[in-house]
């Protein structure tokens, strides 16, 4: 005890001088040494004396946190009924490095998200990268996370039209706590899908024909190992004015592959009837060689010879080097603290550093279409090759080309990675404090600044490929050697030879792939200033009420600036493979609010009246050259103690965010099951009629021609910025019951039924909108973003459909949320139970894109571009808790969620429906003494399989959407924590 009570003094002494001198500050006092009389409730900026307001919250805690055995903040938020899949660490294909939260279905944008109420900075410098990245959050650090779904604009500003994610970190921490965590997957590998796929057996069998691409995963695995340790370090004052509290940690995840699957090593082929199989793209390897007539690969026998492409057995399979779960490396440190200068003056200021590393690896990426023609004479092409390309030995003699359009894999070279690096630092200093009697002040600035420079490797650069492969005998040498040396046009330029299996050489690889770099920032300043009032100080209380009226009244100032610089092979989309141009951006936006809010008790303990008030709030925004109101309205009513009513009104906006005002305008991808005048379409409501397709541009020849069709189901859409963009405005009414029945005093429920509508979301009209309004509505001005090139295509060439920002069209949603918990079912000698359930019942989830155009239904849904990841009709989160009296609590927790359908209802295939999904996790919590404790948990304990679709395009990852579904397989942990 003495050798713990220097340890104390000692971290005391060291951090109190500490703060002394850098005036490093906190919040509020230690609840363990005086009793919170009254609390802030996200919602609301107004202390009150219990946790009901009119708005529904969900609460999270430091506790599940532990036994979920969460490395990453955003995978246990996005468990919860009211949240949908987001970025996260599963994303690979179109990941940006963070992760962020989705509530209610409206999008990650339309999310705020608060640290101990304050706003947290935008996550990164692209359109998909703009809400906050919840890699900044320190789970160590976190007391509680608040989560109140529907809008909240009024009380915080823009950005909380879905809801508001606050994370309530811990305060006046005394002591040293050290933990660590350790986790990893284990799966076993025995997918039997739908018509008794056994997907083993179906990799086996392709592997008999093309070993390099089909290697069978082995029958159980363990990968993706996690390792996290964290400290935090805190005192106090010896007088009690003071705390300061440091923290720091790092985590360390490990990469899953798809190839160690067996629902992911393989690409599955589209629109399944019977059974899964194995599908691709047809730009692969040794390479698809297309003459304009007719389609060659490379025989594997001779190694220099064409033979034709079988559609069957030639394709690539892309899945195994994609990433299932990115590697990611993160440190954290940060600095909270409070000093009571004088009376009137709390000072305290929180410090927050993060750095994130991560890479997200996708399929290897190559020539995909980029030259269309080959020289005759090229002394890499065998004799074979020169006459199946059509070469004669005219055209040989006087080095005149052929037409030859190759798509070829660089496996040479390895999958395409985006390599992130982010740091992220955010800082407040404030003071607070009483002004008289009755009245208390905030005043604070806060300074964030997030620094994002990632890089795209392992492409190949599109003006390089036709140089390397426009190649001659050396007149000198007879090497080979490209034209371009010769001429002096290109001095560097190394021959590249697809024409000969193994005849890639390193130095070929040096020439053609280019990194594609980016270096951006962003930063946000707010000053703001508050005033709270207890008017019962001047009299302001109701004759019905023994409570007071209480009101805030601010002001708050905000700036926005990014700036993003990239270099010219991502700005002139050089960079074969990446979909489209990255081009730099920058700008700056600002905006003043000045708000109020109001709390009236009006009856309290009277009759049919135990207690019934309102709540109160406006905003007033100035942005540049716009303003906007938002407002809210609340009631509480108690007819006995035992019942609660609560009912809202809230006017909530959007303002368009510094990403979708300066963006620049570039080509992206888009998924499509085919165009409407190719030939997988034929036959079906979704082929659009001869005439339309004709009139858009594609020519006679091509009509229901399977050259209209991408292979990967990707087609080019123009995507870009808007200065001209309005803000959303959404209304959202909220009804709800909380029941607290004294004969059942450990029982505690609640209903809620919401009710989000948005008007002018900030959104694109959609790519396949834009198609359905031309070829079946006729509408003039949708055709006109129709561009095809010279063949008709717009998946490859320079054809594309343009949606670029704009504000039209709109959003909504209707549903119900429950929460019941019941404490405390003594078990005689044997400890007690606790029950908690929350579930959510969606019954709308409706985007209408704009005028003319039919309103999409997501509820039960899943992929295309309006749906995306699956958005179950029900789902919940029960856990079951077990307080042993052996100092062991187990705890054992059902996931469910509703089974959906594919949008496209293309119900004869048989991944039409992915089946309902229950999810098991289990963990024991051993208290070994007062200041150590160990968990031990299991989630998935199961090894559920994911449900599988051959549809979840680049929304999706590996077959399924992993955001969404457990798709790595049991996640087994083991969680220590100790303290001084």
């Amino acid at each position: 005890m003495k050798k713990h009570n220097s340890v104390k003094q000692a971290v005391r002494y060291a951090l109190c001088s500490g703060a002394a001198v850098a005036a490093i500050v906190s919040l509020s006092a230690n609840a363990a040494d005086t009793p919170i009389q009254e609390v802030v409730v996200t919602g609301s900026r107004i202390a009150q004396p219990n946790m009901s307001t009119t708005s529904p919250v969900t609460q999270v805690t430091a506790e599940d946190i532990a036994v979920q055995g969460v490395t990453r903040v955003e995978d246990l938020i996005n468990q919860l009924p009211q949240a949908f899949a987001a970025q996260n660490a599963t994303v690979a294909n179109g990941s940006t490095g963070t992760a962020t939260v989705d509530l209610r279905g409206l999008g990650s944008p339309r999310t705020l998200v608060l640290v101990d109420g304050r706003r947290m900075p935008y996550g990164g410098v692209t359109s998909a990268s703009a809400a906050p990245d919840l890699n900044m959050i320190p789970a160590a650090m976190v007391e509680r996370v608040e989560v109140l779904t529907g809008g909240a604009s009024a009380v915080y500003g823009s950005d909380a039209i879905g809801g508001v994610v606050n994370f309530i970190m811990k305060k006046d921490f005394e002591g040293v706590q050290f933990d660590a965590q350790y986790g990893l997957y284990q799966h076993n590998n025995d997918f039997n899908g739908p018509g008794q796929t056994k997907l083993r057996d179906v990799i086996a069998a392709n592997a008999q024909g093309n070993p390099q691409q089909f290697a069978l995963p082995k029958s159980n695995v363990t990968d993706g190992e996690s390792r996290e340790f964290n400290f935090v370090v805190g005192a106090s004052t010896g007088d009690g004015r003071g705390n300061v509290t440091l923290y720091g940690g790092v985590r360390d995840n490990k990469a899953v592959l798809q190839r160690d699957r067996d629902y992911s090593a393989c690409s599955l082929v589209a629109n399944p009837k019977t059974s899964f199989a194995c599908g691709g793209s047809p730009t692969s390897f040794p390479g698809y060689f297309y003459t304009g007539g007719e389609a060659f690969t490379i025989d594997s026998g001779t190694g220099n010879t064409f033979r034709p492409f079988d559609e069957n057995t030639d394709l690539y399979n892309f899945g195994p080097t994609n990433y299932y779960q990115r590697p990611d490396r993160r440190y954290t440190m940060g600095a909270v603290g409070h000093y009571e200068l004088a009376e009137h003056a709390d000072v305290y200021a929180q410090l927050m550093y993060t750095n994130y590393e991560s890479v997200a690896q996708i399929a290897p990426g190559g020539n995909f279409f980029d030259s269309n023609t080959v020289n005759c004479d090229n002394p890499l092409l065998s004799a074979q090759q020169q006459a199946t390309i059509g070469c004669t030995p005219a055209m040989i003699a006087a080095g005149d080309d052929a037409t030859l359009y190759i798509a070829r894999r660089n496996v040479e070279g390895g999958g395409r990675q985006d390599r992130f690096s982010n740091s992220s630092f955010r800082g407040v200093v404030g003071v607070k404090g009483p002004i008289a009697e009755y009245w208390d002040y905030d005043v604070y600035m806060q300074y964030s600044k997030g620094q994002s420079a990632p890089t795209t490797n392992n492409y190949f650069h599109k003006l390089r490929i036709p140089r390397s492969l426009q190649v001659v005998a050396d007149p000198v040498t007879g090497a080979p050697v490209c034209k371009s040396v010769l001429d002096g046009t290109d001095p560097a330029c190394v021959p590249w030879n697809p024409f000969q299996i193994g005849g890639v050489t390193p130095e070929s690889l040096g020439y053609l792939q280019v990194p594609g770099i980016q270096r951006g920032t962003i930063e946000q300043e707010i000053y703001s200033g508050s005033v709270t009032g207890d008017l019962g100080g001047i009299g302001l209380i109701s004759p019905a009420a023994s409570d007071s009226i209480k009101m805030v009244v601010g002001v708050e100032h905000r700036t926005d600036h990014i700036d993003n610089v990239t270099d010219d092979a991502l700005a002139s989309f050089l960079l074969s493979g990446t979909g489209g141009p990255t081009i730099g951006i920058a700008g700056s936006t600002k905006v003043l609010d000045l708000f109020t809010e109001i709390n009236a008790p009006l009856v309290q303990d009277k009759p049919f009246a135990d207690q019934l008030s309102v709540e109160l709030a406006y905003r007033y925004s100035d942005y540049d050259d716009l303003s906007t109101d938002t407002y809210k309205v609340g009631m509480d009513w108690a007819p006995i103690e035992d019942v609660r009513f609560r009912a809202s009104y809230q006017r909530a906006i959007r303002a368009a965010n510094i990403v979708e005002l300066f963006t620049a305008q570039g080509f992206n991808l888009f998924d499509l099951p085919g165009d409407p005048c190719g030939a997988d379409l034929a036959g079906t409501a979704a082929a659009a009629s001869d005439a339309a397709c004709l009139a858009t541009g594609v020519p006679a020849g091509q009509l229901r021609s399977p050259s209209l069709d991408s292979p990967a189901g990707q087609y080019n859409f123009l995507q870009g910025g808007n200065q001209e963009l309005t803000p959303e405005k959404s209304d959202t009414y909220t009804y709800g019951i909380v029941l607290q029945p004294s004969f059942l005093p450990k029982l505690q429920m609640s209903v809620d039924y919401f009710d989000i509508k948005i008007d002018d979301t900030i959104s694109t009209f959609g790519a396949e909108n834009t198609l359905d309004a031309c070829y079946f509505q006729a509408d003039a001005a949708a055709c006109s973003r129709v561009n095809r090139d010279a063949n008709g295509n717009y998946w490859r060439g320079d054809g594309f459909i343009e949606d670029l920002n704009i504000n039209i069209g709109s959003l909504s949603t209707k549903g119900y949320d429950l929460s019941v918990s019941y404490s405390g079912v003594e078990l005689g000698g044997f400890g007690a139970l606790n029950f908690n359930l929350s579930g959510t019942l969606l019954k709308e989830l409706l985007t209408e894109p704009g005028p003319g155009i039919e309103a999409v239904e997501c509820v039960g849904k899943f992929s295309g571009s309006t749906c995306g990841t699956p958005k179950p009709e029900w789902r919940h989160h029960f856990r079951v808790g077990w307080s042993s009296p052996w100092s062991v609590d187990v705890s054992l927790t059902w996931r469910y969620l509703d089974a959906v359908e594919n949008i496209n209802e293309i119900t004869n295939n048989i991944d039409y429906k992915l089946g309902a999904q229950s999810y098991f996790d289990l963990a024991a919590n051993w208290s070994v003494t007062e200041k150590a404790s160990i968990v031990l948990g299991i989630n998935n304990v199961l090894d559920d399989n994911p449900p599988l679709s051959s549809a979840v395009g680049t929304t999706g990852n590996g077959n399924t959407y992993p955001q969404t579904y457990e798709a790595l397989g049991r996640w087994i942990f083991l969680r220590g924590q100790v303290s001084l």
